[in-house]
């Protein structure tokens, strides 16, 4: 029987990391599922969904613990089983929110926020501060997917990022999968 677990990952960024990670996983039996993995303020960070046929992950904790002398840290930790999981993520609608402005504290909390109040369960999120190309101004874009549930009244969800855009000078886009 396969046992899941998430490891995750902080360290300086290198090449070679992600070689050095999958080899330790492949060596303990592990099989790499999925991963999300990115570079962010020079360090290199990343969950990783591995399956093992035992349900100890301490083997497998421990030969990724020895990237600690490299100065990874590392960490496992159990998770729900892999169908279980998919279809907790997908009960429900899907929908999509791009939201782009002037960066400033506070936006993520109140988008959040506005989320969490109405059950609304975020799957997955990217966000980035950068440059604008005329005024060298600094704008945050984020890309949201959620799960709301079946009967969540959407236009009152719309309604909610209207007044974050408004109040926050950014632009909200919502869409709805189904």
């Amino acid at each position: 029987m396969q046992h899941n677990f998430m490891v995750t990952f902080i360290g300086d960024d290198r090449p070679g990391l992600v070689d050095r990670l999958s080899s330790i996983i492949e060596a303990q039996g592990g099989n790499w599922n999925e991963s999300r993995l990115s570079q962010l303020g020079g360090k290199f960070a990343g969950l990783i969904l591995v399956s093992l046929a035992t349900d100890d992950p301490q083997p497998l904790e421990d030969a990724l613990r020895d990237l600690s002398a490299t100065g990874v840290s590392v960490r496992v930790t159990p998770t729900a089983d892999i169908a279980q999981s998919a279809a907790q993520a997908t009960s429900g609608r899907r929908v999509s929110l791009n939201i782009l402005g002037p960066d400033r504290p506070g936006i993520v909390k109140e988008i959040a926020h506005a989320l969490a109040e109405r059950d609304i369960n975020v799957i997955e999120m990217h966000s980035n501060v950068s440059s604008a190309p005329m005024s060298a101004e600094l704008l945050f874009a984020a890309q949201v997917e959620a799960v709301i549930p079946q009967d969540s009244n959407l236009d009152e969800l719309g309604l909610s990022l209207e007044a974050i855009a408004n109040t926050m000078t950014l632009e909200i886009d919502l869409t709805c999968a189904d």
